[in-house]
């Protein structure tokens, strides 16, 4: 008959290797989010359309010389507010969208979130 001390031991060491073994396969991704800048100069987003991911903050930079603001475009969702030349204002993104400056309202970005 085998010895009962010996058999738990050796239960105990493959139940450490085992609880190992899944702490080296499931450690926790690390996602990095970026930052990425749209410049605001005459009367243009820079760029126009910007592919980023979710999570990743955006910001707005108004290096005109006039205020205008950044307003999501098909629910007007979230906006700036106005920005006065040399203002900024960021926004982290979770989902695609048109914006636009509803000052002057000919001047439209776009979001694509991935």
């Amino acid at each position: 008959m085998a010895n009962p001390y010996s058999i738990l031991k050796t239960c105990a060491c493959l139940l450490c290797f085992v609880f190992l073994l899944i702490g080296c396969t499931s450690s926790p991704v690390k996602v990095t989010h970026r930052v990425s800048n749209v410049e605001i100069k005459q009367m243009q987003f820079q760029p126009a359309s910007l592919t980023v991911q979710k999570g990743d903050t955006i910001v707005w930079i108004n290096h005109d010389i006039v205020a205008h603001d950044v307003t999501e475009q098909a629910g007007k969702l979230w906006t700036s507010g106005p920005l006065a030349p040399g203002e900024s204002w960021s926004l982290v993104v979770t989902k695609s969208a048109d914006y636009y400056c509803s000052i002057h309202v000919v001047m439209k970005g776009k979001l694509i979130v991935q």
